[in-house]
């Protein structure tokens, strides 16, 4: 009978609708087949009907209220065998918990048993359609949580939380498979997290619920191991598909951390300090941080490039003062202080906390220590400019006290001698270790790397309330009183590294000096620009790093470090020289402007250019290699384009090291006005560059003939011209109707053509032509997808036919003529430019005059 009348006429959003399906599911005492599909629909239609009441009629939920349909949900799901009612039933609660305003009724649905009952119900989660709907209503409890209402879904005794359903089921799925389950269950966490209630705070951060964030940090110690496996697979194959998948796994990390931050932020005292022993004990200092090392051996666990990530990732999502200053100091820590305790902090106990992964594996779960072995290589040794600043003894002394290589060391050792992506690696922790505000400024003035800015603050500061000796202080590189400052800082952190974390380090051993620390990062960057092996964006980055170093006195960047800036600056600069008459002559100084305002505004910014996650999608690398015969216009185009990146920013680095003022643009001439003589103005062309169709005349235009299509001959007209920097060869069609006049049919770049007369056909004329647009302007854009796209820029090859040979010569003696009046033009423009920073009288603090600036 009931499901006959189902369908009787009704208003649907009316209370009697919502009496009558009341009325029918109180009916219902056996659900089956028969019966299946009016429960479900009975069950979505009052989740409707009870939204729409919340906001316009209270008389429906007071009926609700009444006849207590919470308890016939739980009667049906009681009573029912179906996976379909149980979907419909959480899904049924899920909407009205979320869309219920009433604080009144929000209170309803908390007072009784009725939730928590369905929270702990036997449900069957192997289909995934009921999982999805239970985490689902999990969720939409936790999005309605208070101080008041969270009372309403624990049991305490005491005063003390002795159960929470709601939050113990939802941890249960906290690593499931499914990346959407995870989210939501830490969402659902975070809401009871923020709540701040004390004692629900209490319990969630005791034994046994604590073990879910040592279980959290011990997976995602399993996803840092995994990314590194990606990065060594993705190197090897570089492929599109290898780099998706470290890319998600990357995204994957970067959330997690950023659950962890927002952990954090919740502010319970016993999870900060949880989660800060966690990321220690279980990842940087068994697993980060040795493989740091130089000799390290196994990458298979985890390799430097993928741990100077992770740290550079840790440090900036988590904003945890003791984690920033603790990874700071155990950087002073000789490698050899790693090996004590390695097998402690992998077997998952974190002391301090009395409990342990149920799960754990220890033969599974090791880390070994394979890893550890071997020794730092220390290779900030002493260079011929130490004398100038330090005394021998000063510097032997210095090394004698940290007779052990120390990771910080290892750090400046990549930047020196390390490849490309270690290079960048070591940076980007760096420049992440200098940005970090939870960071102590003594930490950073320790390491050498306290931006001038703030050691300038500092030391004002100092002389302000009297310390030391005023002004003589301010300039000065290194004060007893902050020396001091630094040691008590250091020292504390140490001790807390060997007291807490059983790593034996002591300001003793390492014999601190931040002045000579500071010189070492400065001799690292110094000579990291004088590498050719290194890429130019690389080089930008420690361009940035060393910015942000520079001193207010040139007392620490010393005459052997001009040196060796001034001599890699003129070796670039002669390789500059060369390109005037190289394939892409006439774009160089649109090259040098562009890239001046970039390396200006790259190195000047607040933070360098790029991300860290660059590191693990290392782009093609390229350096200055000096042209080589035969080479194709693309292996020109990308030799000029890092050697004009690695000039401006040399240029501009040796500006700064002597303190002058860096112009907006280069020192560049001025273009001039085309003399008449030229065969460009014979021509018509004044200012402007030859299109298909324009008309001009032909003055000592060559006749010949091309195939552009097989079988296909045209007979035209050949012409070089030159105005300024820009080349041109043409292919004009002569018009009949007026005489040596013709219409341009077809223009390639002059530049690069590499004319070549035919060694068994005197007549004909061989040609490379080049792209006329510059192929490397968005190299950057490119790094993090793994390789350049190089199939966009191909060379052409065209071969013409003359008359006779003298006509063949002719036109191969045109060329040479414009290509040397648009290279000599191109060496006009620059010559302020390049011959900046010779002789022995050179003022580099006087830049040229604003007039001969583009």
């Amino acid at each position: 009978m009931w499901l006959s009348s189902l369908w009787r006429p009704r208003n649907r959003f009316s209370l009697d609708e919502l009496r009558y399906l009341t009325e029918q599911l109180m009916k219902i005492q056996v659900v089956n087949e028969a019966s299946k599909d009016f429960v479900i629909e009975a069950l979505r239609s009052i989740a409707e009907l009870i939204t729409y009441g919340d906001q316009h009629d209270s008389a429906f939920f007071e009926y609700f209220m009444e006849k207590q349909v919470m308890g016939e949900f739980v009667r049906v799901q009681k009573i029912s065998r179906s996976v379909t009612v149980s979907v419909q039933l959480l899904q049924t609660m899920g909407i009205m918990i979320q869309n219920l305003k009433s604080e009144h009724a929000i209170y309803y649905m908390f007072s009784n048993e009725h939730i928590n009952y369905l929270i702990t119900y036997s449900f069957d989660f192997s289909n995934e359609e009921l999982l999805s709907y239970y985490i689902s209503f999990l969720r939409a409890i936790s999005g309605k949580l208070n101080k008041n209402t969270i009372s309403l879904l624990v049991k305490t005794n005491n005063d003390e939380v002795v159960a929470f359903p709601l939050y113990v089921e939802a941890i249960r799925h906290a690593f499931h498979e499914e990346g959407m389950i995870r989210t939501a269950v830490r969402a659902l966490t975070l809401n009871v997290y923020h709540v701040g209630d004390e004692y629900v705070n209490k319990y969630v951060s005791s034994t046994p619920q604590a073990d879910y964030f040592l279980k959290l940090f011990k997976f995602f110690r399993e996803q840092c191991i995994s990314l590194n496996a990606l990065v060594l697979d993705s190197a090897k194959s570089n492929t599109p598909e290898s780099a998706s998948t470290t890319s998600s796994a990357i995204d994957e990390i970067e959330d997690n951390l950023y659950y962890f931050s927002d952990v954090i932020s919740a502010g319970i005292p016993d999870v900060g300090r949880l989660i800060t022993d966690s990321i220690l004990e279980l990842l940087i200092f068994p697993l980060l941080l040795p493989a740091l090392r130089r000799d390290a051996i196994d990458e298979k666990k985890m390799g430097a490039v993928t741990s100077l990530y992770l740290l550079c990732c840790i440090l900036r999502i988590l904003k945890i003062k003791d984690l920033a200053n603790t990874v700071a100091a155990a950087l002073f820590c000789p490698e050899e202080a790693f090996l004590l305790n390695s097998e402690v902090k992998l077997n998952g106990h974190v002391p301090g906390y009395g409990f342990s992964d149920e799960n754990q594996n220890p033969e599974k779960d090791d880390l070994s220590t394979e890893m550890l072995s071997g020794r730092l290589r220390d290779t900030i040794l002493n260079s011929s400019s130490s004398a100038e600043i330090y005394s021998e003894d000063d510097v032997r002394q210095h090394h004698s006290k940290g007779s052990q290589s120390a990771l910080r060391e290892a750090l400046l050792s990549y930047v020196s001698t390390g490849d490309d992506v270690q290079v960048l690696g070591s940076l980007s922790l760096l420049a992440t270790l200098l940005q970090t505000k939870e960071l102590e400024e003594s930490m950073l003035d320790a390491l050498g790397i306290l931006p001038q800015r703030k050691q300038h603050k500092k030391l004002l500061l100092q002389a302000l309330v009297g310390e030391g000796s005023g002004e003589e202080q301010l300039f000065s590189s290194e004060s007893n009183s902050g020396k001091d400052g630094i040691t008590s800082e250091l020292d504390s952190y140490l001790r807390r590294l060997k007291d807490q974390y059983g790593l034996p380090c002591s300001l003793s051993e390492i014999g601190l000096s931040p002045s000579i620390n500071r010189f070492q990062v400065l001799d690292a960057l110094v000579s990291l620009f004088c590498r050719s092996n290194i890429s130019a964006e690389t080089l930008w980055d420690g361009g940035w790093l060393l910015r942000q170093l520079l001193p207010y006195s040139e007392a620490e960047f010393n005459s052997y470090h001009l040196k060796l800036l001034k001599d890699s600056y003129q070796n670039c600069t002669s390789g500059l020289l060369g390109e005037t008459r190289g394939t892409w002559c006439d774009l160089l100084v649109t090259l040098l402007c562009d890239d001046w305002k970039k390396c200006k505004k790259a190195i000047e910014a607040s933070s360098p250019q790029r991300e860290p996650k660059c590191l693990l999608f290392p782009s093609r690398q390229c350096s200055y290699t000096g042209p080589t015969l035969g080479e194709s216009s693309f292996t020109a185009g990308e030799r000029l384009y890092e050697l004009v990146k690695v000039f401006v920013l040399l240029y501009q680095l040796r500006t700064f090291s002597v303190g002058g003022a860096l112009p907006d643009q280069p020192p560049i001439q001025l273009p001039t006005d085309v003399p008449e003589k030229y065969r460009a103005k014979s021509a018509g062309l004044d200012g402007f560059s030859p299109k298909p169709g324009v008309e001009l005349k032909l003055v000592d235009a060559v006749p010949c003939r091309i195939s552009f299509e097989r079988g296909k001959e045209r007979h035209l007209c050949f012409l070089a011209l030159s105005v300024g920097t820009s080349g041109w060869i043409l292919l004009a069609e002569e018009l009949p109707l007026k005489q040596h006049y013709g219409v341009v049919r077809v223009t390639a770049p002059l530049a690069g053509c590499n004319p070549r007369i035919d060694e068994k056909h005197l007549r004909w004329l061989h040609l490379r032509i080049r792209p006329t647009t510059f192929p490397f302007r968005d190299t950057a854009k490119c790094a993090t997808q793994g390789k350049l796209k190089t199939n966009t820029l191909v060379d052409g090859r065209w071969t013409l036919a003359f008359r006779d040979e003298v006509s063949c010569k002719s036109a191969m003696s045109m060329i040479i003529e414009e290509m040397n009046s648009q290279s000599t033009e191109v060496e006009r423009r620059l010559k302020t430019l390049l011959d900046h920073g010779h002789g022995a009288g050179e003022n580099l603090s006087n830049p040229p005059s604003s007039t001969q600036r583009l």
